[in-house]
């Protein structure tokens, strides 16, 4: 089908985290391959899987040193091949990541550039010379803490690294840098993928001229637990080269049939506007970034990101997302705002698969998974390490996938200690203890995935928000239908004209005459008969 991803819905799986088949605590490829049949059962369009690639895994697998071969801890090219094929026979879309600004200290090239600086690779990751004092060229500061240059007395310079100091930036500055990449990713293209994820998408190209970032134009009041968010970083990132690169990358997509991409929008400040700069038409084909991930649960905030959006991009399209690898899932972090947990689980469910754009799950949010609290002794995760306890790490949203309530939830055939462990709370929130039963988590999400599929107006309507007062949320997607939420755990009564009927997976809900009665967090479909409004 063509532009099979516009209002698509994509499960994102974390290999490490999926399913363990070889019984040795981390999981494979042939574990996701066996369990595809839920996602597909769940009503998604696409998979994306975070990194597979050969890597030291210390920044699990975002540090690659193979960009064309599996890692042997998830398996092998042929296990590849065969979950491609099992993917597409349950009519399922393949997306794997591409970690293309940075690689691992341990590729074969960033071995041979670090030798010498006349070496046929010395200038494919990004070099300077110091200061005169010895000091950093630039200010810049890395996402992992610390200075983003690390200082190598092979060369006597300092190369750049916006994560760990072992993931080097490439020098797309370098035409021959952006050959091979492109050569990479035919290799996977021609292999069957649908398409890619980009991470960081936005970090590609560096300043020239290595100028120092200024300071966050918004004041900060005390430091932050991560002083990367104290720069404003208009030079180690988001540089006008990446938009020709963006176009390099649609070209080659564009080359094959049906092959869509999405890329991380890493940034801090004016986000929403720059996914509609990348997903101009010519560029990526979607884009998402963090706003949607943060503490904030008022319809104030959704009304806002989504109209800055669809208004400073008409020709844009945006991905959302309410958690993912990165962040502290949105169940835990919206708790305060739910009745139960079971309750915001769902809302949140109807929420975002109402929303105009495609859409990005992260596994377990079907069941509604909380974060896992670890100690710090349980951690891996070197971001997590470094600024413990605050803010939080990684780890605590990526462990394992609950399938049952066995020992290790599932997760692994073995008797192996999971690489992450995976506790009571997390336990009691499995798949097998809600498949088939009449209000839980999981079927929820499986009768929202299947309205949206079978509702025009959610997959391409255009969206017209209504103005109602707090915590409500109202607006008309298409000219069919309305959506209303009660963001709240306290019941709410409205009034609401120029619609017939109450329809699809509605929470909590009951329309008698023009009075709509929302329990707590509950939500209304509606079908569109008039001229619609909705008052308190």
């Amino acid at each position: 089908m063509a532009e099979w991803w516009r209002g698509s819905v994509t499960y994102q799986v974390y290999p490490r985290s999926f399913q363990d088949d070889n019984g040795d605590g981390v999981g494979d490829l042939a574990g996701i391959t066996r369990r595809l049949p839920h996602i597909a059962d769940l009503g998604c369009d696409a998979v994306w899987l975070s990194p597979i690639f050969t890597s030291p895994m210390l920044d699990m697998g975002y540090d690659v040193s193979n960009y064309t071969d599996v890692d042997p801890v998830f398996g092998t090219l042929a296990d590849f091949d065969t979950l491609i094929a099992r993917a597409h026979d349950l009519g399922l879309k393949v997306i794997i990541d591409q970690v293309l600004s940075h690689a691992s200290d341990q590729h074969p090239y960033f071995q041979q550039s670090r030798s010498s600086r006349d070496n046929p690779k010395a200038d494919w990751f990004v070099w300077a010379d110091p200061k005169h004092d010895g000091s950093p060229p630039s200010n810049w500061i890395s996402v992992f803490g610390g200075s983003c240059w690390q200082w190598d007395t092979r060369r006597k310079q300092y190369y750049l690294h916006n994560f760990l100091s072992q993931q080097p930036d490439w020098n797309f500055h370098n035409p021959a840098v952006q050959d091979w990449m492109e050569e990479n990713m035919r290799f996977w293209l021609d292999r069957g993928v649908d398409g890619f994820r980009f991470d960081t998408v936005n970090y590609f190209f560096h300043d020239r001229l290595l100028r120092d970032n200024p300071a966050d134009y918004r004041v900060k009041t005390q430091p932050e637990g991560n002083p990367y968010g104290m720069q404003y970083h208009l030079f180690s990132k988001n540089q006008p080269e990446n938009l020709a690169w963006m176009e390099r990358i649609r070209r080659l997509l564009d080359s094959y049939d049906n092959r869509a991409s999405v890329g991380e929008m890493g940034e801090a400040h004016h986000a929403i506007r720059m996914m509609g700069e990348y997903t101009a038409p010519g560029r990526l084909h979607q884009c998402y970034s963090f706003e949607l991930m943060s503490y904030d649960y008022s319809a104030a905030f959704f009304r806002g990101k989504l109209d800055e959006f669809f208004k400073g991009a008409p020709d844009g399209w945006p991905m959302w997302a309410f958690s993912n690898h990165d962040v502290v899932r949105h169940v835990t972090r919206w708790a305060k705002h739910g009745a139960s947990q079971d309750h915001l689980a769902r809302q949140a469910a109807s929420l975002l698969l109402s929303f105009e754009g495609s859409i990005c799950l992260w596994q377990g949010e079907e069941l509604g998974q909380t974060d896992t609290q670890l100690d710090f002794a349980e951690l891996t995760d070197p971001q997590g390490i470094v600024f413990w306890p605050e803010p939080i790490g990684r780890d605590n949203t990526r462990t394992p996938m609950v399938w049952d309530d066995s020992v290790n939830g599932g997760f692994s055939r073995g008797n192996g200690k999971p690489w992450l462990p995976v506790k009571a709370p997390q336990l009691a929130r499995n798949v097998a203890s809600q498949q088939g039963v009449a209000g839980s988590v999981l079927e929820h999400y499986r009768d929202m995935l299947a309205f949206r599929r079978g509702n025009e107006a959610l997959v391409t309507g255009r969206t017209r928000f209504l103005d109602t007062p707090e915590p409500v949320l109202a607006f008309c997607r298409g000219e069919a239908l309305l959506c209303v939420f009660n963001l709240s755990p306290t019941p709410c009564a409205l009034t609401v004209t120029g619609v017939s009927a109450l329809t699809g997976p509605s929470l909590e809900a009951r329309l008698s005459g023009q009075t709509l009665a929302l329990g707590p967090n509950g939500a209304a479909f509606l079908t569109v008969s008039g001229a619609v409004s909705v008052t308190a």
